[in-house]
């Protein structure tokens, strides 16, 4: 299946998030690591580096990030060109440019990025800039915060040379006029295609960084904020461990803080295919879950470069360019 039709009934009331003090640091300046190294393989799992992975089927932007590798270029800068594929493309309508719209007709953003030092940076609500990612980048690298939001972030964008655009394209205009006439918020898994771009690194140096970005739900409530742009929820990375990316209702991935915790669970030993199934089933035996009703999938690699995905429901795939092969595969899941 394609990255369309992902979710049910998602809930868009009140989200619990608790993410500790240790999570991550706010970033200062971070020189880019750019030393000339040929390709390593890992002795133990024979694993060639450079690797990428990404959630959903979007070769074009492993494509764009393994060129970024392959001229040893550092796994942070890999991850931000490989989704601003995904931004810049009109026709994918949950990311970036011709992203779905809320209720009010505005096309937000949320984006975050964490580099191999762990430092992070993040963009919520931002209006009118395409390359959301390339701004949390910004906000990483050059302020002293961890995360900028609405009108402030988009001021920050503006004052650093980023273009402003109208994101709503004719194609979501239509469809947000058609949904107005009933107003119901009823998504159905594998139709709404509004899913986050999630991509990990891990360049010739094996150092690793994430990122990702979305135009979150369409047809949210004005201001909602899903797990993409948080640390530890939508995306978590740890260089001396590995790193976790999430897609889908973001609510239920703030309330387990599911990327930390597959961090974690790896650093306690387990594979990236085991945590990212123990990560899902911290969801799915939750007493109140709803799981059968909305879709979250994870993907996640650790430092020896073996990588895992793991899902909800059926229709979830994570696209993997490495030894020079760039394909995409379907993911197992929990409801069968």
């Amino acid at each position: 299946m394609k990255r369309r039709n992902f979710i049910k009934n998602a809930s868009l009331t009140g989200v619990a998030l608790a993410v500790g003090n240790t999570l991550a640091h706010c970033a200062t300046n971070s020189p880019k690591d750019n030393s000339s190294s040929a390709a390593v393989i890992d002795k133990k799992t024979k694993v060639p580096l450079p690797l990428v992975i990404a959630t959903w089927d979007v070769r074009q932007s492993t494509q764009r990030a393994w060129e970024e590798l392959k001229k040893n270029s550092s796994s942070l800068d890999a991850v931000e060109q490989g989704c601003k594929i995904a931004e810049a493309d009109k026709k994918n309508q949950t990311v970036g440019n011709g992203g779905r719209p809320d209720r009010d007709g505005h096309v937000t953003l949320d984006a975050c990025i964490i580099n191999k030092n762990g430092n992070y940076g993040a963009v919520v609500d931002l209006e009118h800039i395409t390359h959301a990612i390339s701004v949390a980048r910004k906000v990483m690298e050059d302020t002293p915060h961890c995360i900028l939001a609405g009108k402030g972030a988009e001021k920050f964008a503006l004052e650093n040379g980023f273009k402003a655009e109208n994101l709503l394209t004719e194609a979501s205009k239509k469809e947000w006029e058609a949904w107005k006439t009933k107003s119901n918020y009823h998504p159905k898994i594998n139709i709404e295609n509004h899913d986050t771009i999630g991509i990990l690194a891990m360049d010739n140096n094996g150092d690793i960084s994430g990122a990702c970005t979305t135009s979150g739900l369409a047809y949210k409530m004005a201001g909602r904020v899903g797990d993409s742009p948080i640390i530890g929820a939508g995306l978590f990375v740890d260089n001396e461990v590995g790193a976790a990316v999430a897609t889908g209702l973001g609510e239920e991935v703030l309330k387990t803080v599911g990327s930390f915790l597959i961090v974690e669970l790896m650093r306690q030993g387990k594979t990236p295919q085991e945590a990212c199934e123990e990560a899902i089933g911290r969801i799915v035996n939750k007493p109140d879950s709803n799981y059968k009703n909305f879709q979250v999938g994870y993907i996640a690699m650790n430092k020896k470069g073996e990588t895992g995905f793991y899902a909800i429901h059926k229709g979830f795939s994570m696209s993997k360019f490495n030894d020079d092969k760039n394909e995409n595969l379907p993911s197992d899941y929990y409801v069968k």
